[in-house]
């Protein structure tokens, strides 16, 4: 059905037709915002903060192992201001990642960091759906880019160009 650059297969000659990227959890519905698509967004937004309260639940009893074991407020307020600045950092990287392609070696780069701040990705995916699909701005305005391109190029003159008469 279609290549790893998702173009569909036509026929020899003709240029292929641009097909939307798919979005993690909602598909291709982004398009035409059908098949369940604000049920996804829902559904998205509620996971998303779900997990972030989840997680913040997990952090705290990491914070009250590190009472427990004693070893001073000191590094409990370091690991308190990582998690802070790291969680600040994955919102704003996360965030940013909606509305343009991330660079692949700046991505790996932040792994690290993107893993201990998974908090501020989650909230930034929870806000994101609140209104629309996460990254569907961005894949929309490079869909309609390519379905333009395609539209300008599958548009055809009429007549044989050496016939036309010219202008005295």
């Amino acid at each position: 059905m279609s290549d790893d650059n998702g173009t569909q297969e036509t026929p020899a000659g003709s240029a292929p037709a641009p097909r939307p990227e798919p979005l993690r959890f909602f598909g291709t519905t982004w398009v035409d915002h059908d098949n369940g698509y604000p049920a996804r967004r829902i559904g998205a937004a509620a996971g998303s903060l779900a997990a972030a309260v989840g997680s913040c639940l997990v952090l705290r009893f990491a914070f009250q192992g590190l009472q427990i074991a004693d070893i001073g407020s000191f590094v409990t307020l370091l690991m308190v201001v990582m998690f802070a600045i790291c969680s600040a950092l994955a919102f704003r990287h996360t965030w940013e990642g909606f509305t343009k392609r991330a660079d692949p070696d700046r991505q790996a780069s932040l792994r690290g960091l993107l893993a201990i701040g998974f908090v501020g990705s989650l909230l930034a995916y929870f806000v994101r759906s609140l209104f629309e699909a996460p990254g569907e701005k961005l894949h929309r305005e490079e869909y309609d880019t390519a379905r333009k391109r395609y539209e300008k190029r599958a548009t055809r003159r009429t007549g044989n160009p050496s016939k036309k008469r010219r202008r005295s």
